[in-house]
């Protein structure tokens, strides 16, 4: 099951290109140069950078280097959570996302992220309560990634009616998002609505690769 992760925003935004807010009200990421730590926030980087190749020591290696730099740097501790969580120590990278959620209690790509990891573990009740509080966030930059997700948990659970109301919402704030479609079309598949499936599946065409049903 294909799910959508924040790293890719995370990335972007860790470069500075976004403003800071005085409150804990947005994602600490938001910070500009001048009010947070640079090493920490470059390693961190550089970090997230080499977890999307695959390159997990060199990751780790740069994570710990910006936990030295700042150890009160939130976005740190959530791609250590995303590290640890590829590498299965589950431990490692529930207490990293806790740490991440901690710092700031409305940090919506670590609650989102932690979410998927739970739901990944089939702590589906739990993860549904982190996409939950990602979207709480009035702020959040990118909710219809949290609620498709939040759709394709609540579809391993076998939920079909509350999975739809997600992808509903998701497919709302983006039309052409793939992971809302795939998951839209597999619950219309699901409930016998053959056509419903088909167009949704001809409206993702080569966005996503389709799943084997």
């Amino acid at each position: 099951m294909k799910r959508v992760f924040d790293l890719a925003l995370l990335v972007f935004l860790l470069s500075g290109c976004a403003g800071h807010q005085p409150t804990d009200s947005t994602s600490p990421e938001t910070r500009s140069s001048n009010d947070d730590n640079a090493q920490a926030r470059i390693h961190t980087e550089l970090g997230a950078g080499y977890f999307s190749r695959g390159q997990y020591a060199v990751a780790l290696q740069e994570l710990r280097k910006a936990r030295e730099a700042d150890a009160g740097y939130a976005p740190t501790y959530n791609i250590l959570g995303l590290v640890h969580g590829d590498l299965r120590e589950d431990k490692q990278a529930e207490d990293n996302f806790r740490r991440a959620i901690d710092l700031s209690p409305n940090y919506s790509e670590a609650h989102n992220n932690f979410g998927l990891f739970l739901c990944q573990r089939g702590r589906v009740p739990e993860s549904l309560a982190r996409f939950e509080a990602a979207l709480a966030n009035p702020l959040y930059v990118t909710p219809e990634k949290a609620l498709a997700n939040a759709g394709m948990c609540a579809l391993e659970k076998g939920d079909l009616a509350q999975a739809e109301v997600y992808f509903i919402r998701a497919l709302k704030r983006a039309s052409d998002l793939p992971t809302a479609l795939l998951g839209m079309a597999e619950v219309h598949f699901r409930n016998g609505r053959w056509l419903a499936a088909r167009s949704l599946l001809r409206q993702g065409g080569e966005t996503y690769e389709h799943a084997a049903q």
